[in-house]
């Protein structure tokens, strides 16, 4: 396992959302490559699969995708300060603490948005990680759940919380419904409510809000960080993540700018490379970066040919360098008719 030498400091303005099947190591080395400060969020990882289960495997990660938080499920206290402290060890520079998710499978576990009902429980998880770690233990929550979802018990969560030592939250900005919607439908169905999160900022202002769901663009996040301190971007930063290449310059205000697309590309061809060596296949990789020409001329080409040919037995770098050679040659048409019939 590659473990970080020397942690970045955290500078919360953009992360990218914790998303179960799509921010895995790779992806994250992808994003990295695209945005040098977006925060990076692992997939969440439940305490028994650490503590029961193959700790390297599910915490294994490069050190180039530093600044990188780990995010985990579970609701008994030592437990969590056990992985927090397996996490700490191997180079991460933030603990996240799920109380967000709304799936019946996680309920069942005592994972997820249903801790929200037990805010004692969750400040004595946070108060056993921060003992057992010196990097920041942070919470990511729902704005309520099912009929728990006044602003009052809103508020005494945070308080309750913050009062235990945690002093970042990240709030998406929705209820989370337990019985009767899907996780699917908890993203979508139930509104978001951006005030409620500004509201807790005017509350508490000594403490990092953070607002997740529903935000698309930079200046969306430029709006929401008038009120807050930060912003954290789920499905768009993976169905379109050029997003990011916007990020540094305009969330960071970095003079330098970032890679072309293909760039990008090409610095990912060594680290396929090195990844396949190891036992990895081409699709489990390549998926990450369908959408990087998104809305691009040649974009539903280099989809294509990468979705038909990277899963078939015997892929190799190949049809990677055969997706961006068919994508320069769509773009380099389009130019060419560009100059001939100009606007």
């Amino acid at each position: 396992m590659t473990n970080i030498d020397s942690p970045k400091p955290l500078n919360r303005k953009f992360c990218i959302a914790p998303m179960l099947d799509w921010t895995d190591r790779h992806y994250r080395y992808f994003a990295r490559l695209i945005s040098r400060n977006a925060v990076l969020y692992t997939e969440m990882i439940t305490t028994g699969a650490l503590v029961h289960g193959d700790r390297d495997r599910y915490l294994q990660f490069n050190h180039q995708e530093s600044p990188l938080a780990v995010q985990l499920g579970g609701s008994n206290p030592d437990e969590l300060a056990a992985c927090a402290k397996m996490a700490e060890d191997l180079g991460y520079n933030e603990v996240n603490l799920n109380v967000g998710c709304p799936s019946d499978r996680v309920q069942n576990n005592m994972i997820g948005a249903c801790l929200m009902a037990h805010p004692e429980l969750v400040a004595e998880c946070v108060s056993n990680m921060q003992r057992s770690v010196s990097i920041p233990v942070t919470v990511k929550h729902r704005i309520g759940i099912d009929e728990k979802d006044s602003y009052e018990e809103l508020h005494h969560f945070v308080k309750t919380i913050s009062e235990a030592g945690c002093s970042t939250f990240i709030v998406h900005a929705r209820k989370a419904i337990l019985q009767g919607l899907s996780p699917k439908e908890n993203r979508e169905i139930p509104p978001l409510k951006y005030d409620v999160a500004y509201q807790l900022k005017r509350d508490f202002p000594s403490l990092e809000i953070i607002v997740n769901g529903g935000i698309k663009t930079i200046n969306e996040s430029l709006s929401h960080l008038d009120q807050l301190d930060g912003v954290m971007v789920g499905r768009e930063a993976y169905q379109n993540p050029w997003l990011l290449s916007q990020v540094d310059q305009k969330i960071y205000g970095e003079q330098e700018s970032t890679l072309t697309r293909q760039q990008v590309l090409e610095a990912m061809i060594p680290y396929i490379e090195e990844e396949m060596s190891k036992g990895a296949y081409l699709g489990h990789i390549t998926r990450h970066i369908l959408g990087i020409f998104h809305s691009m001329p040649g974009g539903r080409k280099f989809r294509r040919h990468l979705s038909e040919n990277a899963h078939k037995p015997g892929a190799s770098i190949e049809v990677l360098k055969q997706a961006l050679a068919i994508v320069t040659s769509e773009r380099a048409a389009a130019v060419e008719t560009q100059a001939a019939f100009p606007q």
